[in-house]
Order: C-alpha cells, then structure tokens, then sequence
C-alpha cells in the first residue's frame, strides 16, 4: 500500500511517500480501508520529535512508528476475532496508528460510526482536536448554562471545537484570535472576540468562570488574571516552552500550584475515549457543531499539508485524501 513515512526527526521534509506492507490485524483491532485523515499539532510534534521528554516513549533517536497520522475516517476492511461492534463495510471515523496511509489498523474502542450527514473529510476533521475541547471543557458541561468562557487560540482546531461546544452547554463565550480571524471565530458562534494584537488580555481587567489556553504564550500567573475568584484555567497540550518539556512545564507549574490558590489549575493531554466520540457523533448528526475544513489535500502532497500547520494561515482543519 502507498503510505507517508519518516525515518528521521525534523521539518516536513523528512515526510515521503513510501509502499509498504499492508498492517495486520490483532484480536481486538479493526483494519480501515483510509477514505480521509486529518492533521493535528500532535503529528507535527511527533514528526519533529519534540519536545524532547517525549522520546523516550516515540523513539529517541528515529521514530518508532515510521507511518504519520492519528484522526482518520474510513470503510472497515476487516476485523479481529474479538470485535463484535463493527463488520466490514461500516463506515467509521475515530483515531489509529498511521492514517496517513490507504489502510490503517484501529483498536475498535477508539473508533464510531461515522453520522450519515458527515463526508468521510468531515468525519477525519473530527477525532483528537474535538475529543480534547470536549475534555477541556468538562467543567462547563457539568455547570450547566451562564458560565463565562474565554478561549485563547480560538481559530485553531481545538480552540474552534471549544467555542462551538462551550455556545452548545449554553456559555457566553469570548475567544481570542488574531485580528485577520476574528470574523471565523464570530462565524463559529463566539459572543465577543478579542485580537491578541492590540494589547495585553490579561491586563483588561474582564474574568472568566472558565479559561481554555490552547496557544501557549502566557505565564500561569498571567492567566490567573482572567479567572473569576473561583473559575477554573485549563492549559491544552504542549505548545510554547522549550526544546525539553515543551509547553508540559507551564502544565506542571498549573498543577503544583492549584492546591494553594482559589482557583482550579489544569493541564488537558487529551485522552480517547469512546464515549467521547459518541456524544461528538450526535451533535455532529444534528447539527450542534460542524467541522470545518481549510484545506484538502493528496496524500502525496502530505508534506504541505504538515507545514501549514505552523504556518498561521489555517482556518479549520487540514484533511488528507489517499
């Protein structure tokens, strides 16, 4: 099968179109005939092999897993003798190892049925970037209507989901953006918008019952600033920081310091989880929330792709096609 391959860490230029041996499915797996996988800026980290504490568990000196991609939406091909959820010809959107390929294997409870209303490049848009604002949002979903929310990094992938769950649990939600993007945040449901540009946000003196970081850019004592007495800050993934611990060390400093201070301090590493993917599923069937999607490329072109990850550019998410 034609599949992306790295050997190597570093820029998109490792990336390279390869034919290779079609993988094998275990007891509990499902094998994906690929129709569309998507990008996050978890691939780009483990393209890059940063930041460095992650080695360790990726490979420390070339990765271990050569075939790049995670979110992925496809047709079943095949599947272990433990499956009993999925037949072949199902179609489903979920995570895997190696979507960027024309077949994947799956473990079967981190995939769902794909909704009917959905293309297969909706579908792959979905996966790890709405799955961690749903989980970065647990709080408001618990709260129920009238929570402040502000999101930081509002344009991005996990930031656009964010904005669109939290208006759904019934928040008054301002995101940040740039000011080039803040019409896409207002697009996406927004009550208010902030440009990042004209002055420090931390300094305005507003307070949020919630704030979802996804940028990384600001100190923990920063955005201490935007939290009402009792509002709870959650940092997402690893952005910002250094070569070693990445954006993981200002989620550690939130944590360290949580139990002293009024307010609640996190940091989200998003984890898949079935249910997930099934509340996702039907508010994606009804319309509550809806992907959206920048770019579509082949996957031969999936180098390009990676790059406008960081480019700043995007508005939505980036799907590849096999």
């Amino acid at each position: 099968m034609r599949a992306i391959v790295h050997d190597s860490y570093g820029s998109a230029e490792v990336l390279r179109p390869a034919e290779i041996d079609r993988p094998g499915v275990g007891d509990d797996d499902v094998l994906l005939q690929v129709k569309a996988a998507s990008l996050h800026i978890g691939d780009w980290h483990l393209m890059a092999g940063l930041p460095l504490m992650v080695r360790p568990a990726i490979g420390w000196r070339a990765p271990k897993t050569r075939v790049r991609g995670m979110d992925v939406a496809g047709r079943v091909e095949a599947v272990g003798a433990n499956v009993t959820r999925f037949s072949p010809g199902d179609e489903v959107f979920g995570v895997c190892e190696g979507s960027l390929a024309e077949y994947a294997v799956a473990r079967a409870d981190t995939l769902e049925t794909k909704p009917e209303t959905l293309s297969f490049e909706e579908a792959a848009a979905v996966p790890t970037s709405a799955v961690t604002a749903l989980q970065a949002l647990a709080s408001v979903r618990d709260a129920g209507p009238g929570e402040r929310v502000l999101i930081i990094g509002a344009s991005g992938a996990v930031g656009g989901y964010a904005v669109q769950l939290a208006r759904a649990f019934g928040a008054h939600v301002t995101g940040v953006a740039s000011a080039a993007k803040l019409d896409y945040v207002l697009s996406l449901g927004a009550d208010a918008v902030v440009d990042y540009g004209r002055g420090d946000i931390t300094r305005s003196g507003e307070r949020y019952d919630v704030v979802v970081d996804t940028a990384g850019n600001r100190s923990v004592s920063a955005l201490r600033r935007l939290l009402a007495r009792r509002g709870t800050l959650v940092i997402v993934g690893g952005e910002g920081g250094g070569r070693v611990t990445g954006g993981f060390g200002r989620a550690l400093r939130a944590l360290l310091l949580s139990p002293f201070v009024p307010q609640t301090l996190t940091g989200l590493v998003s984890t898949m989880r079935q249910e997930d993917l099934q509340t996702l599923a039907g508010l994606l069937a009804c319309g509550t929330i809806r992907p959206v999607i920048d770019a579509v490329y082949p996957l031969a072109e999936a180098a390009t792709a990676m790059r406008r990850l960081t480019d700043g550019s995007l508005r939505g998410k980036v799907v590849i096609t096999p």
